[in-house]
């Protein structure tokens, strides 16, 4: 058997640093979103939300031109490129500390267009998270992950089945821990008791509720992976830490609540952070 450690509140106080008097937003990074299709626009707003309010310090979001008015309207403090126009959007990609692509992306054409050029132009030093649609599209094309980033997977289990060929019966610690060396790749495989893993390290997270089972839960965690990884140095770690507050918070608005909606998260997250960060 496999030694699987437990994601606890421990982690908050090792990731969550207080600023420091002399720092800007480009000290806290720069973050690309891409998704959002027509009919899925909400994904990519919360998934924008999330990276936001979790503190990042630049956030675009590059996305259907039908969502530009909701973004704005919900996230004045996101900048928007039309995914229509990727000649725009690839310098802004380039220059990223992180890019978060899949929340709403689709499965069309145009969608797996713009996954292979976001894999051809992502370059050493940078973060790629890959949730949503965009895990899909690589399975079902049997897409190789970009060898210069350090890749972040996000799937729920049966994006996982698709990605890494294991099925849900048989996700185990050591048959997913196979597969993610394989891959190279930081994995969180979303559950009941949602699993990361990381170099050589399983981890299990400790919370979470029932009242998450709502649509866009996973979105606002993938831009919350990448808002914490665009601020804090370790990575593996800054996973962790979203992976932990994500649900920690979800657990406290149960309390009152019957269902947690996740925008409910995102906006909780800057007091939650000011509470549990390091002096």
């Amino acid at each position: 058997m496999v030694e699987v450690k437990k994601i606890t509140k421990s982690i908050l106080k090792d990731v969550i640093r207080k600023r420091p008097a002399d720092s800007f937003k480009g000290t806290y990074g720069k973050i690309v979103l891409i998704g959002g299709s027509q009919n899925f626009g909400g994904a990519i707003i919360m998934a924008s939300l999330a990276a936001v309010y979790s503190g990042a310090g630049l956030v675009t979001t590059v996305t259907d031109p039908s969502n530009q008015a909701s973004l704005h309207d919900w996230l004045p403090e996101a900048m928007f490129v039309d995914w229509n126009k990727f000649d725009q959007a690839e310098p802004i990609i380039k220059a990223a500390d992180v890019i978060v692509i899949g929340p709403g992306l689709g499965t069309d054409n145009h969608a797996f267009d713009m996954l292979t050029k976001v894999f051809e132009i992502v370059s050493k030093g940078q973060k790629l998270v890959i949730d949503g649609s965009a895990l899909t599209l690589v399975a079902a094309n049997n897409m190789k992950l970009p060898t210069d980033s350090l890749n972040i997977l996000t799937p729920h289990q049966m994006e996982w089945q698709r990605v890494s060929g294991i099925k849900i019966a048989d996700q185990s610690p050591e048959n997913n821990q196979a597969v993610a060396k394989q891959l190279n790749a930081i994995v969180v495989v979303k559950s009941h008791r949602t699993q990361v893993y990381a170099n050589d390290t399983i981890y299990e997270n400790t919370g979470g509720t029932p009242a998450q089972a709502t649509g866009g839960m996973g979105d606002t965690l993938a831009g919350m992976v990448g808002g914490f990884t665009a601020q804090f140095k370790d990575t593996p770690k800054a996973v962790l830490a979203a992976v932990y507050s994500h649900s920690a918070i979800a657990d406290k608005l149960a309390e009152k609540q019957y269902v947690v909606m996740p925008h409910q998260i995102s906006e909780s997250l800057p007091k939650f952070m000011h509470k549990n960060q390091a002096e």
